[in-house]
């Protein structure tokens, strides 16, 4: 089980025809959500974070449905390198923070349809392709 495995938290309705997941190249999550949509034939656009932010409209989706906090990878390296584990940071500074180091969230974010989902978590992205 993943981190996230415990965390299968998605929206419901709607049918995907094709799945945006925004993530980092060279993160193994990022890759594996990539593998698991081209298995399956499923049209995807990737969006690699550490060359284009995402846009206000898009991040704020997913922060109305998982926090902003529920978006932090609290485990990883980049987390406590930004030394967000003791900081007291506001919502736009964290929000600053995540644009230029998209390390710091549970990476994928995944949206294919009206679902949504964040780390790898290959329940709820099943469950994307089950509408």
């Amino acid at each position: 089980m993943s981190r996230s495995g415990s965390r299968s938290k998605f929206c419901k309705t709607g049918v995907v025809t094709s799945v945006q997941i925004f993530g980092v190249k060279n993160s193994p999550a990022t890759r594996a959500a990539e593998r698991f949509f081209k298995e399956r034939g499923i049209p995807l656009h990737v969006v690699d974070l550490q060359r284009k932010p995402m846009a206000t409209g898009e991040i704020r989706r997913f922060i109305e449905r998982f926090g902003l906090r529920g978006l932090l990878d609290v485990e990883g390296k980049a987390y406590v390198d930004a030394g967000l584990k003791y900081l007291k940071v506001t919502d736009a500074e964290l929000l600053a923070k995540i644009e230029s180091e998209p390390k710091l969230l549970l990476l994928p974010l995944v949206r294919g349809g009206k679902r949504i989902s964040i780390g790898k978590d290959e329940d709820a992205w099943k469950a994307m392709l089950a509408d």
